[in-house]
Formats: structure tokens, sequence, C-alpha cells
């Protein structure tokens, strides 16, 4: 029996989608703009947020190369074997699946979706994910073709969220909030921080069921830090027990089909010493500035100009370790990471109407020395005609969050 190379396969029925068909219509005309102003033939996209973005299919990927190709009146992902038929299911277009048989299926899989139009002259491919291996092979595959990046420009289209992308953001928001209302409900001496995530996570993951039940669940979880682990925003969770007079950090992350949204609180179990209860009062006094600030018109740099210089008044801003926010959207949080749009000194983006972005400054403060922990607050904005409104509303600061257990 000879296997194929490719081929294409509808197994059962289309799953519902997280956005409406005129959304992915919508965004399928913003990227062929794009194609149009830039003399291009076809796209070739790689990436995880921008095939989910534009498809609604998420890969995992496993080594194995993913891609979606567009052109002037076709949009098809290309999918591994090992899925089946889920990536077709879970997509708003056509679907080739590739098989392992033989090395670089996947090129003649992209091969069989042009067909017999005309070779395309100019292509846009993400030089932000495409590796030098795979770009080497596409210009072998297409050598008489041109190749121009379309990463950044993409990236500045998921900048502005649409009303539907705002919806989920929201409802992801106020999930974020009962995750920490949970894990505050199990937090006392002697717990550990692995048992005080899980329970955090679980909630969230029934509740976004309860919300959204015909979606797919995965990459939600909790970080929570506590002692020396609070000195890095990303550190995992461990086993560590709880002690009393600990700084704690709360850290909740629902996925709600490929949408990140986050909540970050400082915590001290039972008791705070006077130094540590100083660093965090400040830390809080920059957060409520930064929230002040985030308003349509401003520019990112300006935001962190203002609050470094508040953070110097205050004494601390030797102890800040990174920029005061960051944008949500799309896998936003680690794949997807929409950097034209973060609270930078070299970031000089405006804001706009539509913009979802974080307020979260940090500072940690070494072992040894007075107040030494990481301090971290974050709030979900969305920027609007006039103003921002703040999604988050899990309380902050000394007075709500001094936990006794």
């Amino acid at each position: 029996m000879e296997k194929p190379d490719f081929f294409t396969l509808k197994n059962g029925s289309r799953s519902k989608l997280p956005f409406s068909n005129k959304e992915y219509e919508n965004r399928l005309t913003m990227i062929r703009t794009i194609m149009s102003k830039n003399n291009l033939d076809m796209i070739i996209l790689t990436s995880m947020h921008n095939i989910a973005y534009y498809t609604g299919f998420i890969y995992c990927s496993f080594g194995r190369p993913y891609g979606c190709v567009i052109t002037g009146n076709k949009i098809t992902t290309i999918s591994a074997n090992i899925d089946a038929s889920q990536p077709w299911r879970r997509s708003h277009c056509d679907n080739v699946i590739y098989t392992d048989w033989k090395r670089d299926n996947f090129l003649k899989a992209i091969v069989s979706i042009i067909g017999r139009d005309e070779p395309p002259k100019n292509i846009g491919i993400e030089y932000d994910h495409v590796t030098l291996e795979v770009k080497e092979k596409f210009k072998s595959l297409f050598s008489f073709s041109k190749f121009s990046d379309v990463g950044k420009n993409l990236m500045k289209l998921r900048m502005i969220k649409s009303d539907e992308e705002i919806d989920i953001i929201k409802n992801g928001a106020r999930i974020a909030d009962i995750g920490a209302e949970e894990i505050v409900k199990h937090i006392k001496v002697g717990a550990s921080e692995l048992e005080i995530a899980t329970v955090g996570r679980d909630k969230m993951e029934f509740e976004i069921a309860k919300t959204y039940p015909d979606a797919e669940y995965m990459d939600t979880w909790v970080w929570f830090q506590s002692g020396i682990n609070t000195d890095g925003a990303h550190n995992p969770k461990t086993f560590r027990k709880l002690k009393s007079g600990d700084i704690l950090s709360l850290n909740t992350f629902p996925m709600i089909s490929g949408y990140y949204t986050a909540l970050e609180r400082t915590l001290f179990l039972n008791e705070i010493d006077d130094a540590s209860l100083k660093a965090w009062e400040a830390n809080v006094k920059v957060h409520k500035r930064g929230l002040e600030l985030i308003k349509p018109g401003i520019k990112c740099s300006e935001i962190c100009k203002e609050l470094n210089e508040f953070f110097a008044q205050l004494g601390y801003l030797q102890y800040r370790t990174f920029g005061y926010g960051h944008s949500f959207g799309m896998l936003s949080h680690f794949y997807g990471r929409e950097a034209g749009l973060e609270l930078r000194e070299d970031i000089h983006t405006v804001l706009e109407p539509n913009m979802v972005i974080s307020m979260e400054p940090m500072i940690m403060i070494p072992e040894g020395k007075p107040g030494a922990g990481g301090y971290r607050e974050h709030d979900i904005l969305v920027i609007k005609e006039k103003g921002a409104e703040n999604i988050s509303r899990f309380p902050f600061g000394p007075e709500h969050n001094i936990i006794k257990g």
C-alpha cells in the first residue's frame, strides 16, 4: 500500500468556535488588505498565535511544523496526521493533513494548496517565528519568489481588539478574580504552594466550561509563590509550605480559546513587618498612579517615565524589575507577545481605544534586606474613547490582603 504525502479529512461536524463567522471574515479582510498594500500574493503563517487568530485552530506542535496558507481567494491550515480531523473541526477554513512517512511532506502540502494557480511572486512570512532552516526550505521550494516579513504588521492588527475579543477578555478577567477568591479560602500555615494553586486552577477551569461549554480547555494555570519564591514574576509553584509572616504572590491565568487574562496580587500571611509594609505600600501607590495614567492619547514610554519618577521619589526605583504592563489578547502572555504594546521606556506606541493593557508594577528586594520579597499588583484595562475601564475586580493592598490562616 502506498501511503499518501498529504490528504484531506472531514471527520465529524464543525465545532462551535469562540467567535462569529463575521469576526473571522473581518480578520481575513484585514490581512488581505495588508497583502494588497505590500503586493503579496500569499502569506504562510507558522506561529501558534497567528494561526489561531485567523482560523480558530490552536495547534500543539510536538516538533512538527504547522501552517496556514492565505491567498487572495483561499485560506487553508496545514496540520500533522497525528491530529486527524480536529484542525478542520476547530477552524473557520479548509485543512490539509500531511503525513510523517516522508521528510518535508509539510512543504508538499503547501504546494498542493496552490495547485494550478500562478506561482506566487511575493510571499509574506513571520520573521519572528520562522527558523532559519524553515526559511531556507521555503526559499528552495519557491525559488523564484521574494520573501518579506509580515510579523510586525500582523502584531499591530492584533493590538486593536474587536468587541467580540473584548467580551471574551472581560470574562477572562472575571474568571481570574474567581480563581483568586478560591485561592484565598485555602491560604493557611502549613499548606503548600502546589495544593493552593491547584484549587484555584480547578475553580477557573470549571467556570470557563460553565461560561463556554463548547470551548477547548487548555493551559489555564496558577502561580502561587511564597517567601523567596516571590522574587521572580514567572517562578513556578513548588511544594514549599507556608509560614506565618510569609510574603505571598497570587497569580491566576485563565485561558479561554487562546485568550489569556491575568490577575496578580501581593498578600501576607497573618502578619507583616514594618519594612515589608512600607515596600508594599510604595508599590501600591505606583500601581494606583499607573491606573490613573492609562487613557487614549498617551505614549507607553510617557507612562513609564512618570512611574519611574514616582518610584524614585518613594525610594524604590532601584528595585523595579520589568516593564509596567503589556497587551492582552491571543496567546499574548507567552507565544503571541504583542511587543509593540508594552509599558516600557523604549516603546512609544500611543494608546488607542480598544487596546487592552495591564498595569503591573513590581519591585523585588533581595534576601537579607529589610522587606525582602517580590511585590506585584496586576490589573487589566480596556482603553475607551475617554479614559479606560479596569476589568479586574479583586481588591489589592494591605487593607485587603493580609490573610489570616
